[in-house]
């Protein structure tokens, strides 16, 4: 069975400069800049009749054009029991629109319901619990100024993720263009 979402790729420049970020801060696993994205819809482990319906959905979706994204700082979630940092994505009408679009593929594909709000961002580092609010806060206010990232995403990707704590490596497994 494979672990599957959609998202939208990072540009390696844009990969790069994240990677600024990386270190100074125990209990942290950094994700590697090549696995950055922004996650659309999370299907998680699904039978290959759902992957093939969802595919089948992503190639015929509407033509959009490209969309400008912007990543406009770190922050965290998790409140006084951290769990990740991450680049949080401006918000956008089109990328809120985009991610409606996926919710609806991946329900008529046969998914349950994405019960949690989506809040797009790209993942940083997974925090365990050596990863106090304090030591985070503390990395936070020592990691410098964040200048907006911007990009313009011009496909979506088909994900797929090997069963393990903490996700990655991902592989693009199909990309439909915007």
């Amino acid at each position: 069975m494979p672990r599957l979402f959609t998202g939208l790729e990072i540009p390696p420049e844009v990969g790069a400069a994240l990677a600024l970020f990386r270190g100074r801060l125990p209990g942290a696993r950094w994700v590697e800049p090549s696995d950055y994205h922004i996650t659309l819809r999370f299907l998680g482990d699904v039978d290959d009749e759902l992957a093939e319906a969802l595919h089948a959905g992503l190639v015929e979706a509407r033509p959009r054009e490209p969309l400008a994204l912007t990543l406009e700082g770190l922050a965290v979630f998790g409140g006084s029991r951290p769990r990740s940092v991450h680049a949080a994505v401006a918000a956008s009408e089109a990328l809120d629109d985009l991610q409606a679009e996926h919710e609806r593929l991946a329900r008529r594909a046969g998914a349950e319901p994405e019960p949690r709000k989506f809040t797009p961002h790209v993942t940083l580092a997974r925090l365990n619990r050596e990863a106090s609010a304090e030591a985070v806060a503390q990395y936070l206010s020592e990691a410098g100024i964040f200048a907006p990232l911007r990009f313009m995403a011009t496909r979506v990707a088909l994900f797929s993720a090997r069963a393990s704590r903490g996700g990655g490596p991902y592989i693009l497994e199909a990309a439909y263009p915007l």
